[in-house]
């Protein structure tokens, strides 16, 4: 037996063993059926600390419910927004880096907010069925300090977007559920499987905590309650980053190579690897923005990143139309794609397509970890299989594309792209690539166009095969 396969062998022991305890359900924590707990701050374990700009990583000053003077003492800003960031389950019993890192990227973007960072650490530390049991008395010491700002200051609630981390999510939504009216937004950052996963609404985060509820789910693999990041949609918006499993730079091999090389203590730094891929201030940026669009159902949207920091790639969604005289279907080949673009090109960019067949249209997600600008001109190959076929090399399969329609997932921006000579370009399997060029033209009067001249003089692609 290899080295390689002991590694993954101890690997697989302790994730059981640590999933098997992750799988423990949340014990119930009954609230009372009077409010009288709303206006008692006396049980409030959490604490909430107003952090700053200047020292994103420090607790200098703490919003204290039920004493107004510690609203002047923070120089809370009664006028702007208020985030409030709450953390997820840990070992040490510290602020991990992530925080200050995104009280400074929401402070870069809402200068004159308040970022108020919700300080759980002793019941985020116990044994993780214990601290998820927990979430919901952290969630009601939210809630009676979203209701005191409310009723004592008057501060609006459509100000207030709490963004919280795998427990810290729920924590969340059982805070949104508990305030006497809806908060604006809560944000949810790959919020926990274990415990979650099959647990009612009122114990999880769910679209009924908040006017809008937006998630990102990075680390869904695994079995349903056994995954480190709930696998369900529980907002109004779920987003999947390269399908919501293990992120690119994460995966087994990865995990070996740190093992063989850092022991097994760091292991718990590596089972969270895709689990903390959500907390950069890229997707952060993502979520933000996503509230511009506001559906009127739950929807799930998924989106690719790269291996390292940058995480960000540009998407391209491409539709093209085969056409061929004969009749072809071809499964699982590949693409080559080149991007020129105003800033840079991108060439080579390989992408599989599950089916070719002719006189149909397939629909392609194109990505680039370069900002190639406003796109120019695209040009397509399409490879010969691995496998050496004589009698394809002989039979000279192609189709012929007319345009290539492409909608940029950036700047929703859509395009259409025309061959560089004539009304039709060829794709040759195995042979040189085809390009296209932006079109000038409105794609409604072009349509308008063809459609007139195929009703004078019929198709030219069908007189050209002739």
């Amino acid at each position: 037996m290899g080295k390689e396969t002991i590694w993954i062998l101890i690997i697989s022991i302790y994730f059981a063993k640590t999933f098997a305890t992750f799988s423990t359900s949340t014990e119930e924590t009954p609230y009372k059926n009077s409010t009288d707990w709303i206006e008692d701050y006396s049980d409030i374990e959490s604490k909430f600390s107003l952090r700053t700009a200047d020292v994103p990583d420090d607790d200098l000053c703490y919003l204290v419910p039920g004493q107004l003077r510690t609203v002047a003492e923070c120089k809370f800003n009664m006028d702007s927004q208020t985030f409030v960031v709450i953390h997820g389950w840990t070992v040490t019993g510290m602020f991990e880096s992530w925080v200050p890192k995104l009280v400074t990227a929401l402070y870069e973007r809402e200068p004159q907010s308040n970022v108020v960072v919700v300080d759980w650490l002793a019941r985020a530390q116990q044994h993780y069925p214990t601290s998820a049991a927990d979430t919901k008395l952290v969630g009601r010491d939210i809630a009676k300090l979203i209701n005191w700002m409310e009723a004592e200051l008057n501060y609006p609630l459509e100000r207030i977007h709490l963004l919280g981390y795998s427990l810290g999510a729920h924590v969340a939504g059982i805070a949104g559920l508990l305030t006497k009216n809806k908060v604006h937004r809560i944000t949810g950052l790959d919020p926990a499987g274990p415990g979650f996963e099959h647990a009612d609404a009122q114990s999880t985060l769910s679209p009924d905590d908040a006017d809008f509820v937006d998630v990102l789910h990075t680390n869904t693999r695994g079995t349903p309650g056994r995954s480190i990041g709930i696998q369900r949609p529980v907002g109004h918006v779920d987003i999947y980053p390269n399908g919501g499993g293990f992120q690119p730079g994460c995966g087994l091999q990865s995990t070996v190579m740190m093992i063989a090389t850092t022991g097994i203590q760091n292991l718990d730094q590596l089972v969270k690897c895709s689990h903390e891929r959500c907390r950069g201030n890229r997707c952060t940026n993502l979520g933000y923005n996503v509230q511009r669009m506001r559906p009127r159902r739950s929807v799930t949207m998924y989106l690719r990143t790269r291996e390292a920091s940058p995480y960000k790639v540009f998407h391209y969604q491409m539709k093209v139309h085969f056409f061929s005289k004969d009749n072809m279907t071809f499964r699982d080949q590949s693409l080559k794609v080149s991007l020129h673009g105003t800033l840079e090109d991108k060439k080579d960019i390989t992408v599989l397509l599950p089916m070719m067949q002719a006189n149909s249209t397939v629909s392609f997600l194109v990505t680039s970890d370069v900002d190639v600008g406003e796109l120019r001109s695209i040009a397509l190959q399409w490879e010969q299989d691995n496998v050496f076929k004589f009698w394809e090399r002989l039979r000279r399969y192609r189709f012929s594309i007319r345009r290539l329609r492409v909608k940029a997932g950036e700047t929703q921006a859509r395009v259409v792209f025309l061959p560089t000579d004539g009304e039709f370009a060829s794709i040759l399997k195995g042979g040189h690539y085809a390009t296209f060029n932006k079109s000038t033209e409105e794609p409604g009067s072009h349509k308008q166009e063809r459609l007139h001249r195929m009703k004078m003089q019929g198709s030219l692609f069908k007189r050209s095969t002739e």
